[in-house]
């Protein structure tokens, strides 16, 4: 079996448990379980998955449109991460690597879905954040709260993926500049300039969303 697919039950299983609070005893811990699954032990990597596995949810759900995607692109980021296990040479927290692994995962997500992403706004999104009634409820009054949320991620969906990912990890993730350096691989300058261009391309873009005053969907 291929090692992309290497992953057993248990892997599995703790991948849907909650993940439990991380120590310094838990962080330690992982060097052992990293040196177990680079052995092939997919309950270590499991274990692993347990552990991060709300870090790396939370991320992709700042790029994930619904719970499909959502749960794509986190199995993505794991898939990844047991491919590229060998190149984890320890000298980091297992966190710290994986991280990098995700925000590539998430790049690389947005890079292919944005041909479809330009004038899309889920609606399964906003339900799950409330802004939206469950299916069969009467409808509730839009609020301007509502109509900034769409018209961000509209403005946001009409940004380059770089635009986006950087502007992802900045506001949204709340990274310093040099976290996303580190993150990204780019360099501090680098990440400085996408940024200040993002947040002008951003704001052009709502401009012409309110110019042109679109439906709230499509």
């Amino acid at each position: 079996m291929s090692a992309i697919y290497a992953f057993s039950s248990a892997a599995r299983l703790a991948w849907l448990t909650e993940s439990p609070p991380r120590t310094m005893s838990a962080v330690s811990a992982d060097l052992a379980l990293t040196t177990a699954a680079k052995a092939g032990d997919s309950t270590a990597f499991g274990s692993l998955i347990a552990a991060h596995k709300s870090r790396v949810f939370g991320l992709a759900a700042k790029y994930a449109r619904n719970h499909h995607e959502l749960e794509d692109l986190a199995q993505d980021v794991f898939i990844k991460a047991w491919k590229g296990l060998g190149g984890y040479r320890g000298d980091a927290p297992f966190e710290h690597w994986l991280m990098r692994v995700a925000v590539r995962a998430c790049f690389d997500f947005l890079r292919r879905n944005r041909s479809r992403r330009e004038h899309e706004v889920s609606r399964d999104a906003l339900l799950e954040a409330g802004y939206l009634p469950a299916e069969g409820a009467q409808e509730t009054v839009e609020t301007g709260e509502n109509q900034a949320l769409l018209e961000v991620r509209r403005a946001m969906a009409m940004l380059s993926p770089k635009e986006q990912h950087v502007l992802t990890l900045l506001e949204l993730e709340d990274r310093t500049v040099r976290e996303v350096a580190v993150l990204t691989g780019w360099s501090e300058a680098n990440v400085k300039v996408r940024g200040f261009r993002a947040r002008q391309a951003l704001r052009k873009c709502i401009e012409r969303l309110r110019q042109s005053n679109p439906p709230v969907w499509p």
